[in-house]
């Protein structure tokens, strides 16, 4: 194995341990604004990841996209909220067994994934390779809005939906507050609601005469 390979396995297994270093310590973490800082950690090291497979428009994505905007809105929002950390921890280990479950689940999943990948399952003859002189944005680019096009519509309309619909669910009924009556708008009269019309020949005529 030469030694720029090497280097490569190196840099792998480095910035993976750090990935899982980070994801135990987001749910270990007693401190919520510390599980998030370790989250952001988890996300830089598997945008460096991404970067060294060839990914670099993920990778690139990932850091301004989660790290720079939806990291820094949970932080502000973790920091905002008075959280009592000990009565969240209370019946926590109702949820331990289903927790188990799940957990083992996403392990066997990742185990299937990598001994296929190991025996040489995982190898699929349609894998696409692309051209030569386009780049890997390019590339993405293309497959998303061809081939994926529909999928991408179908989820950019779910996430329409999950914005309507925590919009509504915050706009709950509260005492004092200011909401929007589109019959009330229609029939307001621009002249005689929210104009007033002034006569300055009168004004200044006053004004002269005083």
């Amino acid at each position: 194995m030469s030694p720029g390979a090497i280097t490569y396995q190196a840099l792998f297994y480095l910035f993976a341990a750090g990935i899982v270093f980070s994801g135990l310590r987001v749910i270990t973490a007693r401190n919520p604004v510390h599980s998030a800082l370790f989250l952001v950690l988890a996300l830089v090291n598997a945008a460096i990841l991404w970067v060294q497979m060839g990914a670099e428009f993920l990778g690139i994505i990932l850091v301004l996209v989660y790290v720079g905007a939806v990291m820094v809105m949970f932080l502000f929002v973790v920091m905002m909220l008075d959280i009592n950390a000990a009565t969240m921890r209370k019946g926590m280990t109702r949820y331990a067994p289903l927790g188990l479950i799940i957990s083992g689940l996403i392990a066997a999943e990742i185990g299937w994934a990598l001994w296929g990948h190991y025996l040489g399952i995982a190898n699929t003859p349609h894998t696409a390779v692309a051209p030569a002189g386009i780049s890997n944005t390019e590339e993405l680019g293309r497959a998303l809005y061809t081939h994926y096009i529909y999928v991408f519509e179908i989820a950019a309309v779910i996430l329409l939906l999950g914005i309507i619909s925590a919009i509504v669910l915050t706009l709950r009924w509260r005492p004092n507050t200011r909401r929007q009556d589109i019959n009330q708008q229609l029939r307001v009269h621009k002249t005689s609601d929210h104009m007033r019309l002034v006569d300055l020949r009168d004004n200044s005529r006053g004004r002269k005469e005083s």
